[in-house]
């Protein structure tokens, strides 16, 4: 790689370093608000330990869709589920703010990584659609985990990316199990004074 290549990778890596500042709308089991970043590196960490259960799958396309999935946070933020407008969806806007975050990033490098979240966003392919199933099911995990505000909706989890989740056996055996854990929080938060 040539220095001027390489010196849009390094700017590339310090513009995305950005994630580890946008907050999401979920909160960590001790009352932080949970980044884009801490959220991917979860996501990666259960694509890795569950890869063995997905046999079919290329692993190391499933971890760099789940690495890739989010980037384009970096430049205007995450929007939570429950305020997106679905005539103005979320992906667009995404997608022309992660053009412009690999930018400096050499072409080939950087068509990959677009054609990667393509593939992520359009569901186009099994990977696609585990990590997709997977990036819920992480959430869903989170809201569960998270020392939520008393305002937290809970209910919200229980339809949350169904869609998604019903592609594999697994994925809906572990969103079965999640969603024990939502009802369970939503009795518990009921019972709260």
């Amino acid at each position: 790689m040539e220095d001027k290549d390489l010196a849009g990778v390094l700017e590339f890596l310090r513009n995305a370093e950005r994630l580890k500042d946008v907050n999401r709308s979920s909160w960590t089991g001790g009352g932080s608000p949970e980044s884009v970043a801490a959220h991917t590196w979860r996501l990666c960490l259960m694509a890795t330990v569950l890869a063995p259960e997905f046999p079919e799958l290329d692993a190391g396309k499933l971890l760099k869709m789940c690495i890739v999935h989010d980037l384009g946070e970096a430049l205007s933020g995450d929007v939570p589920a429950v305020d997106q407008d679905p005539s103005a969806p979320k992906s667009d806007s995404e997608r022309l703010d992660l053009q412009q975050l690999l930018e400096p990033l050499p072409a080939q490098i950087a068509a990959g990584l677009l054609e990667l979240w393509d593939e992520y966003e359009g569901a186009a392919s099994p990977e696609a659609r585990i990590a997709k199933a997977l990036d819920k099911l992480e959430t869903i995990m989170q809201h569960n985990q998270g020392a939520n505000p008393a305002s937290f909706n809970y209910e919200f989890n229980l339809d949350y990316g169904a869609r998604y989740t019903s592609v594999h056996p697994l994925t809906r055996r572990i969103r079965a199990l999640l969603d024990e854990d939502t009802r369970r929080r939503m009795v518990e938060r009921s019972n709260e004074p």
